[in-house]
């Protein structure tokens, strides 16, 4: 059923107002999905931040178009295409497809992206989907943070450890 120009209206705000709240979005094809596919991919994006939202690429476009991506051609994609919008990390979104990708090899794929404003081709959608998330990269840092006084207590464990060995042989040194 066609929908009005108040409908219309009324989505051109919603994507409006998810593109400037994203923090990278992805565009995928979605051929051959079921509803309960669509929907448990629709459950796993938003556990993690993200949204998938499906709407017509002429209304897709007018929405980008105020937001002026070098490169970024809607109409050019073939087939069915949803948009997942990243709300909390620039990663997962397409981490989240990568996983289920996986999957349902056949079913879905990386169309393209937008990062920091900028167009991602396929290729590197899938790329960044292979970066660690925020919390893995943090984990790293505290990690390496920790590394140096881990080792130096370590050591001066170990300068103790070498006293009461040597305190106990003369000990049982003396015993015997």
């Amino acid at each position: 059923m066609a929908k009005t120009k108040e409908q219309k209206k009324e989505i051109m705000e919603l994507l409006k107002d998810k593109i400037s709240r994203s923090k990278s979005i992805v565009f995928t094809c979605f051929n051959g999905l079921t509803v309960s596919e669509n929907e448990e991919l629709r459950q796993n994006l938003r556990k993690e931040g993200g949204e998938y939202y499906v709407v017509k690429k002429t209304l897709l476009e007018r929405a980008f178009a105020e937001k002026k991506v070098e490169d970024l051609d809607i109409k050019s994609f073939q087939g069915k295409i949803a948009t997942i919008f990243s709300y909390n990390d620039e990663v997962v979104s397409a981490k989240v497809l990568a996983n289920f990708k996986k999957t349902h090899e056949e079913k879905v794929e990386f169309v393209a992206g937008i990062l920091e404003n900028k167009y991602l081709s396929s290729k590197q959608v899938a790329d960044l989907s292979q970066l660690p998330s925020k919390e893995e990269l943090y984990a790293k840092v505290v990690g390496s943070l920790n590394a140096p006084v881990s080792g130096f207590v370590n050591c001066l464990a170990g300068n103790i450890r070498k006293l009461l060995y040597a305190l106990n042989a003369v000990k049982e040194d003396k015993v015997s």
